[in-house]
This record gives C-alpha cells, structure tokens and sequence, in this order.
C-alpha cells in the first residue's frame, strides 16, 4: 500500500504554488493489484491566519478498506502547512498507525538557512537535521497535487525534490504524453506527468524499478484525477471520486482560453 503509506515529495523550481486552493477537498478510491477498493484517501484544504501571515493547511487522511483493512489495518494523517505569501511548505506533521504499531513525526523547514528540523520518526523525541538541497520539498500526495499548476509540453521536463523519511531525492519530471482517463466524476483528457530519478544515483522506490505517473485533467480545474506507482509485484491506483471546491472566478471579457 506505498500509496497509502510513502512520505514522499514532488515540487517545482522557483515561486511555490499549493497544491489546492482553499476549500477544496478530493477523495480518491485506491486499488492495489488485483484488489479494488483497497483503500481511501481524502485531502481537504483550508486558510488559516498566523503571526507570519495566511497559511494554508492541507489535511490528507489515509486507511485501507475492506479485504486489505483485514490483512493490513492502516490509518495516517497528514497535516502540510504552507505559506501563502511563497507557496513553500513551512511545516509537515504524519502520524500512522499500522496494526496498533504507532508511528509519528514532524519537520520544520528554514529557507533561509536550508535546514529541516525532523523530529520523531523510530526515536519518539528525538531531533535531527537535515540539509535541504536547491528546491521546494513537500510530501507524496501534496507533491503529486502540486502538480497541477505546471504547465509543461509533451516532452518537456522540470526538476522536482523529494524528502522521504530523512532523505531528500532530486528527480526530474517529463510530460509523458496525454491520455483519456476515465472516473467515477466522468471522462477527463489528461496530461500524463512521470518522475524519474536522473541527477543522482536512482535510490529507495526508484532503485528497485517502480514506476510513478499522475494524470492532470486539461480543464481549468486541471484537476489531478489519477495517480499510481508501479513496482513488480503490482500497481497502486488512486482515482478520484469525488471533488468538492469553491467556484472558479469567470474569466475577463473577451479573454482568449489559454489552455492547451
């Protein structure tokens, strides 16, 4: 279940944008191999004010279901808070709890001195810090919202962070085409976005040869309507199934449509 459990990280160079807008929530169900309905994710979003100005907090709940609740019960929180005034990710809090076996950690992270502080993890309490290299790091399911405010071509590529557990990953991102994605919402014309792990020595998920794709609908929602990860012993999906998000602001007389 790496779609339910990875803490992992997609962000793109330069000026950050959160990956949804406040009030947004979407739900996805997620499959593994040949078992539908194997679990469920909700991500939900909302504004909140502090002493450094408006922030964003995005909450994303996990658990498996049904027959895989009954071999793996897994249930986490994910709580990303960004800065509105940048976009970046200034603070992360998970907490899992798989098969009563308890896990939880935070991290704080200074741009300004390029250090994350990480607390908890397999030492409850302890402290460690990290050197953050040149990028915007976010976790897995923020990472792959994220990408919805790109705008590459088919071919085109971005470079991409990546922060799992303790490590940072450095990847690169290609536009790997379009596709028809069908969902419980309906029918969506995507693009297909797919990491790869070129820049440094392929580590983790990537060294053992999985695969990870998002589909971003071509809409003005460009709503991430599917992602998944690859490995040989089976296919994480996640699909959306329901969205909810406050209206999109109409655009300016005689404005052209700029989509693609």
């Amino acid at each position: 279940m790496i779609l339910l459990m990875a803490g992992t990280a997609l962000g793109p160079p330069g000026k950050a944008n959160p990956p949804l807008r406040d009030g947004e929530r979407l739900t996805y169900r997620v499959s593994w191999a040949i078992v539908p309905g194997a679990g469920e994710i909700k991500v939900s979003a909302h504004q909140q004010t502090s002493a450094g100005g408006p922030q964003l907090v995005v909450t994303a709940l996990t658990s498996t279901r049904r027959i895989a609740r009954m071999l793996l019960p897994f249930d986490a929180e994910a709580n990303s808070t960004f800065d509105l005034k940048t976009g970046r990710l200034v603070s992360l809090q998970e907490n899992s709890n798989q098969r009563g076996k308890i896990s939880e950690h935070r991290v704080t992270f200074d741009y300004d001195t390029r250090q994350a502080s990480y607390v908890g993890g397999k030492a409850p309490g302890e402290t460690r810090q990290l050197t953050i290299p040149e990028g915007d790091p976010t976790d897995l399911i923020m990472g792959l919202l994220q990408t919805r405010s790109w705008n590459l071509k088919i071919g085109e590529k971005q470079d991409a962070l990546v922060l799992f557990n303790t490590d940072f990953y450095e990847l690169t991102i290609y536009h790997a085409g379009t596709e028809e994605v069908r969902t419980p919402l309906g029918k969506f014309q995507t693009i297909v976005l797919q990491p790869r792990m070129e820049k440094t020595a392929p580590k983790g998920m990537f060294k053992r040869g999985s695969t990870v794709r998002v589909w971003i609908s071509q809409d003005e929602r460009r709503l991430p309507v599917k992602f998944e990860v690859e490995f040989k012993i089976g296919t994480g999906t996640a699909t959306l199934e329901a969205y909810e998000g406050p209206a999109l602001s109409p655009p300016p007389p005689h404005a052209k449509d700029s989509r693609p």
